[in-house]
């Protein structure tokens, strides 16, 4: 009678494995993918940077950040502010931001250029945000 139940539980522990183990593969494999790269700001090649314009060379079309020269294309997306702008805003001295790639020749192409500080608001671009309220 011992071996019965011992054999009956053993074999409910088999069953009982074998249905969970497919469940737990497919969870183990979705664990194991690497999330799909998207394009954009943060696709792979793209470098941030930051810093104080040195230099505005509007007829080559470029700018000096430090000892980095970053070159301005027709694919550059300039904003100052928040809000659209061109080369032509850009003034030494400006504090600037924004995401590069290394090009095969060691250009370094723009793909964002942000002049001026950080607009003040959420990260959306809203409303400054406004303090709390006291309480009567």
């Amino acid at each position: 009678m011992k071996t019965s139940i011992a054999k009956l539980i053993a074999a409910g522990a088999f069953a009982i494995a074998l249905a969970l183990s497919p469940a737990l593969t497919s969870a183990q494999e979705k664990a194991g993918k690497p999330a799909e790269k998207k394009a954009g700001p943060a696709a792979e090649g793209v470098i941030p940077f930051h810093g104080k314009i040195d230099a505005v060379d509007k007829n080559a079309k470029t700018i000096k950040v430090g000892e980095r020269v970053f070159q301005v294309t027709s694919e550059t997306r300039i904003t100052k502010g928040g809000k659209p702008a061109t080369l032509d805003d850009a003034a030494v001295g400006e504090l600037v931001g924004g995401a590069y790639i290394k090009a095969d020749d060691g250009t370094l192409k723009l793909r964002t250029l942000h002049i001026g500080p950080k607009p003040e608001g959420n990260a959306a671009g809203g409303e400054p945000k406004k303090g709390k309220k006291k309480a009567n």
